[in-house]
């Protein structure tokens, strides 16, 4: 079975260059006189864990799936990202380790897009497995070529939802969703797709961290509740700002030192970067209590919101992978007095709505 989300790099309305989200696993078959392909695995045994939704606990010891929105895709609730590190800061050998890695580790879930290091960030690494994995890809920006970027029906089809179920009914993908659109938006694009007996999209991926929370906590919990819309998060460690990273400045290591990511040192030198980093340095006090790291207690947390199906990594080493995956472990401190105790340190918990009006 394939399974595709497929994303753009392009805010709906403005046409600016935001993100839009495809996803797509592959089938792995081996067949007399064929090249090796993907084969999907049907979803394992679940029980109810997550108060929200489906979770299940694998075959892999502690690794947990969840349904990706309310649609039948089970994904590992942390997946790899590629957005920075493969193709650039690593070697194609790393890349290779962190990939075998996290999928021995009971990860199905691999986000990249045609933009990371110009589409060779995490494909070439999955050619000799025959086992299920999920992979998702962005669309907007690709080569240098006018036809290779933009959303003209050379280089996808004219009208998103009308393009993705194009690429569904092709047998390309299974599943489709959104990349940082607004709930707007992704509600249009669900009526749009009643409306004319089109495919609706299945998950949102968004920015969610200590320090970015309206959007995952606020507005995607009603889609997810009223179309089943689930959020793929990432950079849940705020770039390396949530682990202590830069306390004392920028390493020449460190991602906010590369070429392309000055708006990053700029936002960590900032007086709003300083800020935010005295409040880690606060909640690096509440691991060590907890027995944990800071990177466990973040992914952990941002686990536990309503409506999250997976959290993206981002790695650049083994040990730094294996310690993000242990935040699993950690998934079960995460009790409403300890959540209390998290949101009175940060001081930033969004209000709907409805707790606005009471």
């Amino acid at each position: 079975m394939q399974v595709s989300i497929a994303c753009t790099e392009h805010n709906l309305k403005s046409r600016s260059s935001e993100d839009r989200l495809c996803v797509r696993t592959t089938n792995q078959n081996a067949g007399a006189g064929q090249g090796s392909k993907q084969r999907y695995l049907s979803s394992r045994p679940y029980t109810a864990g997550h108060a929200h939704m489906k979770e299940a606990v694998g075959h892999h010891g502690y690794m947990k799936y969840r349904n990706l929105g309310k649609s039948g895709l089970r994904v590992s609730c942390l997946g790899l990202g590629t957005w920075v590190t493969f193709g650039s800061q690593i070697s194609d050998e790393m890349a290779e380790n962190l990939v075998t890695i996290a999928y021995d580790n009971g990860v199905n879930l691999f986000d990249t897009a045609e933009i990371y290091a110009s589409g060779r960030s995490v494909t070439p690494h999955f050619q000799h497995w025959r086992s299920s994995f999920v992979v998702t890809t962005k669309i907007y920006w690709g080569g240098q070529a006018e036809t290779e970027r933009g959303l003209s029906r050379k280089h996808i089809v004219e009208e998103v939802v009308r393009a993705m179920t194009f690429v569904i009914d092709q047998g390309m993908a299974m599943y489709w969703g959104t990349s940082r659109w607004s709930a707007m938006e992704i509600m249009e694009a669900y009526s749009v797709a009643r409306q004319f007996n089109l495919i609706p999209p299945v998950c949102e991926q968004a920015e969610y961290h200590y320090f970015q929370r309206d959007k995952v906590e606020v507005q995607l919990p009603e889609l997810y509740h009223k179309i089943g819309v689930g959020a793929m998060t990432w950079s849940p460690l705020a770039c390396g700002l949530i682990t202590g990273k830069y306390s004392d400045g920028v390493p020449d290591t460190s991602r906010a030192a590369l070429k392309g990511y000055q708006w990053l040192k700029e936002k960590v030198q900032s007086e709003e970067g300083r800020r935010q980093m005295e409040k880690a340095r606060e909640l690096h006090l509440l691991a060590d209590r907890l027995g944990c790291t800071p990177a466990q207690l973040a992914i952990a947390w941002c686990l536990r919101s309503e409506g999250v199906s997976a959290v993206l990594l981002g790695v650049s080493s083994a040990e730094q992978l294996l310690e993000n995956l242990g935040s699993i472990r950690v998934l079960s401190l995460m009790t409403p007095q300890m959540v209390f105790e998290i949101d009175s340190l940060l001081g930033n918990r969004p209000h709907s709505k409805k707790e606005t009006r009471t």
